[in-house]
């Protein structure tokens, strides 16, 4: 089956075509129907599949059917938990919809607000929004809420590890009973069918993979290594293998930017983002990466959630997340879409507990290497594991990989300031440009 047997306008087929896209993902044959109907819809699918065009392309054709905004007023609202995902949607809705008359924009927090609020004065026909700043904005009578037609939950499941439910609680009262609601997540967790319940109206269910599994395209193994070994370790498989794009994760913000300076060192072009970062940094970072000038990017969990890098070979878990369906989000950077990849774990003494969860999780058992040369010690003891706030939890891997518990970097107070921060108002820079979508 083709993108023109689902009854898409043939100006979105052409966006299609344009983007090289000529067969619709498992995802997107379901999802797109089902939205074209009218109907509420919660899709859960393995990150990587396209689900973002699968809630994207029906969007657009339903917006473009019908009359377009008053001042300040939205008729799609996109949610996103984090900044970089926010930008990727407002990219999609952007390149599919550049056939039709519609106006788009994304707003975040960490830059200043003007230029938000002067796109939106207009009104618009797709708003992509943090939950914080949308608030702020919203509080401050800068955008009409009251005409969604559709609502998007995108990466629900990581909005509600973020603590972001008292926000969009706060949102939905706001919005008008009769709406469309779409809710997308990588998982269907409790919680997500929990928010599911009050949240949809007799959805239509889809669910593509089977709930916390890993890309079967993507070659997964552990190497064993002794904690002070492991910068090493990750300099001498990326030389001695050639990797040209290599995506690292930590646990902390602090240990990004060591890693990052020390690989830099080392010859190794590496640069971190996170949440402490600017917003301007963090663009010119994943941007270099995405264009290939930039051999390695350091990310925590929260900053590198979404991101999109078409047919990223490499992603190393220099440090194991504490929640073991992180570890599913993590590698799920690369074997995308249909093609290959490899996620590699360097895993010492301290993380055995956390490998034992994710391999719980997983329902797998993970290959596990020693690369000569950096054999670990077989005497060595576990020491506690440092979290995303710096805290120590207890041996051996804290909480042992269980999701949305225990000491781990998405606690939920710590990353709401990190990633959706409210701008000062003092901040007069950058915002993202207004999109003709």
């Amino acid at each position: 089956m083709t993108f023109s047997d689902l009854g898409l306008r043939a100006e979105l087929l052409r966006a299609v075509e344009a983007q090289g896209y000529t067969t619709p993902t498992p995802i997107q044959l379901k999802a797109i129907p089902a939205v074209l109907k009218g109907g509420d819809l919660l899709a859960s699918a393995q990150t990587g599949t396209g689900k973002t065009a699968g809630f994207t392309l029906p969007m657009l054709q339903r917006l473009a059917e019908g009359p377009r905004p008053a001042k300040r007023q939205i008729r799609a609202l996109v949610l996103t938990p984090t900044r970089e995902l926010a930008a990727q949607v407002g990219e999609s809705v952007a390149d599919y919809g550049r056939h039709l008359t519609l106006r788009s924009h994304v707003i975040f927090g960490g830059v200043g607000q003007q230029p938000q609020v002067d796109a939106i004065r207009g009104g618009l026909d797709v708003l992509i929004a943090t939950p914080g700043r949308l608030l702020d904005l919203q509080q401050q009578k800068h955008v009409d809420l009251s005409k969604v037609e559709i609502l998007v939950l995108d990466e629900a499941d990581r909005m509600l590890d973020m603590g972001f439910i008292h926000d969009i609680k706060k949102i939905l009262r706001v919005l008008p009973a009769k709406r469309q609601n779409l809710l997308f997540s990588a998982t269907f967790s409790n919680e997500i069918q929990a928010l599911a319940g009050k949240l949809l109206d007799n959805p239509e269910m889809i669910e593509v993979a089977r709930r916390n599994t890993t890309a079967e395209l993507v070659d997964q193994a552990i190497y064993r290594v002794d904690r002070e070994k492991k910068r090493e370790l990750l300099a001498h498989l990326i030389t001695a293998h050639d990797w040209q794009q290599v995506l690292v994760f930590t646990r902390t913000k602090h240990g990004a930017n060591r890693l990052a300076e020390q690989l830099s060192k080392q010859d190794i072009p590496a640069m971190a983002i996170h949440g402490n970062k600017s917003q301007s940094a963090r663009t010119k970072a994943l941007g270099a990466f995405k264009t290939g000038d930039l051999q390695v990017l350091v990310a925590t969990d929260i900053a590198a959630r979404g991101l999109d890098i078409n047919e990223l070979p490499h992603v190393v878990n220099f440090e194991l997340p504490n929640v073991a369906e992180d570890y599913v989000h993590r590698i799920g950077r690369t074997g995308r879409a249909g093609s290959e990849g490899k996620a590699v774990s360097l895993v010492c003494v301290d993380e055995h507990g956390l490998l034992k969860g994710i391999e719980r999780l997983i329902k797998r058992d993970l290959e596990k290497r020693i690369e000569p040369g950096f054999e670990p010690d077989p005497n060595a003891k576990p020491e506690p594991i440092e979290n995303g706030r710096g805290n120590r939890s207890g041996r051996n891997g804290g909480n042992r990989g269980n999701s949305n518990r225990g000491n781990t970097q998405n606690s939920k107070p710590a990353n709401r300031s990190a990633e959706d921060s409210r701008a000062p108002r003092r901040r007069r820079s950058g915002g993202q440009g207004s999109r003709q979508a």
